[in-house]
């Protein structure tokens, strides 16, 4: 990296920036008509996934509309199953299905072939670096192992991930495997996305929320500190932000057990327990994204309630989850231009 720090990458070194960066999960989606038209070109979610021209293109539709302080690489979580050829498919209007793996097949799975399986989405990276603006950072990701394994066991997502936790339950040692694999190979996938110019990762763990408090240890925290491990090992400088959705009281150990610099926060996180939790370090959110979808004072209220609580110390200005479909493209412009025009 050239010339002056990317802002999120200062305030993921512990800086405050004022204003803070932002930018959106899910902000390539399909509240944009210019994502709808390209998507519609792709063919298939996957072949958007591993089409390089078109995965750059999307992913610079919100920068070129909104001037985002980041972008994030247009891709899935579930790229990893689909490298281990568990068959996964995206279903319209319905989401993501894959084959169901049992405990048989977990003990057959491997990760040969599968930074093969994902080069286009490393190229994907490489020309995005090339084609954003010097000051725009460049963000990759991953699921984290807890998620995608709910998805791998289920074959889909189910509202409580009640077929993952049973199994976890039952088949203690098998569950660990399937953990253990996918942080292995989930942190050379990030190795690979920081090598090809990622100024950071983010490591998403969308279904941290149904876990207790002794399975979150087990299930979310102690992988996730594993791959940043090896990311660290090898990547010293890597900066990482995790994101444990729904987890509640467990984040206020997680950045220190797992070694992340920041923390994402989801909408339910009071400001008051955001503020403690940024004392130890760099946050990130966490705007209810009902919020942009209604516009107006809902939409201004709660930006400044965040940049009250949160803008005085090392923040991400972000949503507490993706940006929906429903979202109006306006609302998402107010919203930038209230969070830049923050005062110092």
């Amino acid at each position: 990296m050239t010339g002056a720090p990317r802002k999120i990458v200062e305030v993921l070194e512990g800086k405050t920036v004022s204003p803070p960066p932002i930018w959106l999960m899910r902000q390539a989606g399909r509240y944009l008509p210019e994502y709808r038209e390209t998507r519609a070109k792709a063919g298939g979610f996957l072949d958007l996934c591993y089409s390089p021209e078109l995965a750059v293109e999307v992913t610079l539709q919100p920068i070129r509309r909104y001037g985002f302080d980041a972008a994030i690489l247009f891709s899935d979580i579930l790229v990893i199953p689909d490298a281990l050829k568990r068959n996964v498919r995206f279903v319209e209007g319905e989401g993501p299905r894959m084959d169901p793996i049992d405990e048989g097949a977990i003990r057959l799975l491997n990760g040969d072939g599968v930074l093969d399986h994902l080069a286009p989405v490393i190229e994907t990276v490489r020309r995005l670096r090339r084609e954003l603006p010097e000051e725009t950072a460049l963000l990759g990701f991953c699921g984290a192992p807890w998620t995608v394994a709910t998805y791998m066991i289920a074959g889909r997502g189910t509202p409580d991930q009640a077929p993952a936790r049973l199994f976890a339950y039952r088949f203690p040692q098998a569950f660990e495997q399937l953990l253990s694999l996918l942080a292995e190979i989930s942190a050379e996938y990030l190795i690979e996305q920081i090598d090809a110019g990622a100024d950071a990762v983010q490591i998403f763990d969308s279904w941290a929320g149904v876990l207790g408090e002794r399975e979150f240890e087990a299930y979310a925290v102690k992988p996730v500190a594993r791959m940043i491990e090896i990311v660290r090992n090898r990547r010293p400088q890597a900066k990482v932000i995790a994101f444990a959705k729904g987890a509640g009281m467990n984040l206020k150990d997680y950045r220190r057990k797992t070694g992340a610099d920041a923390i994402g926060l989801d909408w339910s996180v009071p400001l008051s327990f955001a503020a403690e939790l940024q004392k130890d370090g760099p946050v990130q959110g966490n705007l209810d994204p009902m919020r942009v979808v209604a516009g107006g004072v809902s939409l201004t209220e709660g930006v400044d309630a965040i940049l009250q609580a949160l803008g005085n110390g090392p923040l991400i200005f972000n949503l507490g989850h993706g940006i929906t479909p429903e979202a109006d493209p306006a609302h998402v412009a107010e919203l930038v231009e209230r969070v830049r025009g923050m005062r110092p």
